[in-house]
């Protein structure tokens, strides 16, 4: 049992960290920190992305991909700002979903610019009304000919406003009348499908879409797999998706704590350091423990997967214990500020705006307890 990162990973992480601080937040600090990025500044973030193997990160080299194991990944996923690391979750897991189910033709001609970073992508599964139970999906699919037909509508989707490429979780009327669960992808300039921006509380400088399908028409061979197969892929991927959203909160919190440990030696009140009060040194240790548990938590999560362990509990509970554990960091590391804390000059305020997003996608906190009591019972709380 190691607890601490061998060389290769302390390597992989500082180069995560030369990456951001040279070439990734300069992009962000020019641009408006409550405007979504124009697309043209994000396909400049994922050119980066693209050179340092984190667009296909759980895809083999013989696949395209970079062959990273997912705690490498997570060591450098970590290092990522938020609204980066959320664009780049939804991108690269669009990518490993569409390699499962495709044919040796589709992984050509969809998936190379995906790889390069010269073209964005999402997954639109969720609806209006359908979250956390994907086969609940009322979007439809039909066949017309060599066209497919799409009809319905997606919600919460991250990258939909910039993508060039979305892979759809769409329901297909059998024969008996049955719905089974497709995947279809639609690619812009083939496909007529609109979207429109969702104003948030954090990440504003991502993308956060609806998406609208109109008798949106698809070249037949785009869809993927067989039909009804879709549950599992996304399954799998939410697994691994799940601790590394658990390691951007605490990226969040960790940038919060040093601010807050900064300030604390800095700031004189009754004649000396408030750090050196001892409600303050109990705010900071609790924000460090909070951390330092988190990010533990979820390498935990990320190395079952690379061991090949059901980590459908222990990935469910990383994402759960981290969002939380992060977001009453950050608003302790606000408190520790007191009212330079609430301003935007601190941007502690956009960093507990931040964290407050964490907790939404990839299955809420309520649906990944259930998970996690599922494994521990192997009961299950969602159907009879």
């Amino acid at each position: 049992m190691q607890f601490t990162l061998s060389d290769e990973q302390t390597m992989v992480r500082d180069s995560a960290i030369r990456m951001v601080e040279r070439d990734i937040q300069p992009v962000l600090d020019r641009n408006d920190a409550d405007t979504p990025l124009p697309k043209e500044e994000m396909l400049r973030i994922y050119g980066v992305l693209a050179s340092q193997g984190l667009t296909a990160p759980r895809l083999p080299e013989s696949a395209g991909g970079s062959g990273m194991s997912m705690l490498n990944y997570g060591l450098m996923f970590e290092q990522l700002p938020a609204m980066v690391a959320i664009s780049l979750l939804a991108h690269e897991c669009t990518i490993a979903r569409i390699y499962a189910e495709s044919t040796p033709d589709q992984r050509e001609r969809i998936l190379t610019p995906l790889f390069e970073g010269k073209k964005i992508c999402c997954t639109g599964t969720t609806e209006p009304d359908i979250g956390s139970d994907p086969r609940g999906v009322k979007t439809r699919v039909r066949e017309d000919g060599d066209m497919l037909v799409i009809n319905g509508s997606k919600a919460w989707i991250t990258n939909a406003s910039i993508c060039d490429t979305i892979n759809v979780t769409c329901g297909e009327t059998q024969a008996d009348g049955s719905i089974r669960m497709r995947r279809v992808v639609c690619e812009r300039g083939t496909s007529d499908f609109k979207t429109q921006e969702t104003a948030t509380l954090g990440l504003r400088q991502g993308h956060l879409a609806e998406v609208f399908f109109d008798n949106t028409k698809t070249p037949r061979n785009n869809a993927l797999g067989s039909a009804g197969d879709a549950a599992k892929v996304l399954t799998l991927t939410w697994n691994g998706n799940r601790p590394l959203v658990g390691l951007a909160a605490t990226q969040l919190a960790q940038k919060a704590f040093d601010a807050a440990v900064s300030y604390a030696g800095m700031r004189k009140q009754f004649g000396k350091a408030i750090g050196g009060f001892q409600l303050i040194q109990k705010n900071l240790a609790d924000i460090q423990t909070a951390i330092t548990t988190s990010r533990l938590l979820c390498y935990y999560a990320l190395d079952a997967i690379d061991r090949g362990e059901r980590a459908n509990g222990t990935s469910a509970m990383a994402k759960r214990y981290a969002t939380t554990a992060c977001h009453d960091a950050i608003s302790l590391a606000i408190q520790v500020h007191g009212a330079m804390g609430i301003s935007r000059e601190a941007k502690l305020e956009a960093m507990y705006r931040d964290v407050r997003m964490l907790p939404i996608p990839d299955a809420t906190n309520e649906i990944l307890a259930l998970i996690q009591g599922r494994e521990l019972t192997g009961l299950d709380a969602f159907r009879s």
